[in-house]
């Protein structure tokens, strides 16, 4: 009973500086933030009384609601893109390279993304300006007569995202593929399935668990980005955070911010609650 008990007091102790960082910088400001959802401003004073009339305001303005599902939109297809383009990678550096070069390989793969975050942002608002190196191939194959720019659109927006998630998702992915005994694929072939056959009837059931962990990390982090849609995007549509940042910085609307922050926090919570089946950490 005492060892269980010592045991138990170990356990929380070990656990004690998580859970204060949890609490600190997630659970207080998380309540601090519903709290002032619930209050109101009002000709420039801070109305302390409860309301849902921020709710009810986000629902009834169209362009809130056009800037939720601009951001749904562009993150699914970012999600869907990213995914095809870092499974391939991930099962090449699992599969076909050696394993002695797997942990080169994967330093040379995310090389790039030592860089800030900001900088690769307005590297790509270079290449993709109407002085850009893609518009100037096109002058100089006489494709175009004028310069072209792919800049300040919802395909910018999404080329950054794609550019920016597909190594996180491929890390994911191969991090579950090397974690999968290759006697599976062995007994398979010796049944004689295909390659084809099995790779969707084993490998790729068996590697979900990362390919969701993945996703939803990316889902995650790019309906709440703010820097991407704001340099490559411009300002050809609302997204949510940047209808959250003019709540603050035009407004000063502190309450009504804090609302639209609370509806993003219950879509990332409902898809969390729809993939959590697969998100499981340890098969990671």
């Amino acid at each position: 009973m005492a060892t269980r008990l010592t045991g138990s007091l170990r356990g929380w102790g070990l656990m004690a500086p998580a859970l204060a960082w949890t609490v600190a910088f997630f659970v207080v400001p998380l309540v601090v933030m519903a709290l002032y959802s619930l209050w109101q401003r009002v000709g420039g004073q801070l109305m302390k009384t409860l309301t849902l009339a921020n709710y009810q305001a986000f629902f009834e303005r169209s362009y809130f609601f056009d800037a939720l599902f601009n951001s749904l939109e562009i993150t699914a297809i970012t999600v869907v893109f990213s995914i095809a383009l870092a499974y391939p990678l991930a099962y090449i550096l699992a599969y076909r390279v050696p394993p002695r070069w797997q942990r080169l390989a994967l330093v040379l793969a995310i090389l790039p993304f030592w860089t800030s975050y900001l900088v690769r942002s307005y590297s790509w608002l270079l290449v993709l300006s109407g002085d850009g190196i893609i518009s100037q191939a096109l002058l100089w194959l006489g494709l175009t007569d004028d310069g072209v720019s792919f800049a300040n659109s919802r395909g910018a927006t999404i080329l950054g995202f794609v550019h920016f998630f597909t190594m996180l998702l491929t890390l994911t992915i191969f991090a579950n593929l090397v974690q999968i005994s290759p006697n599976y694929r062995k007994a398979a072939a010796d049944l004689g399935a295909s390659r084809l056959q099995i790779l969707l009837r084993i490998t790729l059931p068996l590697s979900l668990p990362g390919v969701m962990v993945g996703a939803f990390l990316t889902f995650v982090l790019a309906i709440g980005d703010y820097v991407t849609p704001q340099i490559l995007g411009g300002s050809q549509e609302l997204l949510m955070p940047q209808a959250i940042l003019l709540q603050v910085q035009r407004s000063a609307d502190f309450p009504m911010a804090s609302a639209m922050s609370m509806v993003l926090m219950v879509v990332v919570t409902l898809v969390f609650l729809a993939s959590a089946r697969w998100l499981k950490m340890e098969r990671v």
